[in-house]
């Protein structure tokens, strides 16, 4: 019978073998978990940013609204002390009777 010939150090380079495999698996897990941190944290960054600047814009847009009610409250308030066109139609139409005619 043949016999077949077994090397009692293979279980052994096989083990070293997946413990580099494990190794490098678990390596490149955690630079990609790195990245995604350093993503997380660039985004979050990007993301306060914005909002800060749309709370500038937004109190911007608060206080030209606010100027803008204003303007039109004392502008209705004009208004109403203004002669209207018909009135000034009848005064001008008074005073041209009373116009000497030549």
């Amino acid at each position: 019978m043949p016999e077949i010939y077994q090397n009692p150090e293979a279980p052994v380079i096989e083990s070293g073998t997946r413990l580099k495999d494990l190794e490098e698996k678990q390596r490149l897990l955690k630079d990609r978990v790195l990245l995604i941190g350093q993503n997380l944290v660039e985004e979050r960054a990007k993301t306060f940013n914005e909002i800060q600047e749309m709370k500038k814009e937004l109190f911007i847009l608060k206080e030209e609204n606010l100027r803008m009610k204003e303007f039109i409250q004392r502008l209705s308030e004009k208004s109403s002390q203004l002669a209207r066109k018909e009135e000034l139609m009848i005064l001008q139409r008074q005073f041209d009777m009373f116009k000497p005619h030549i």
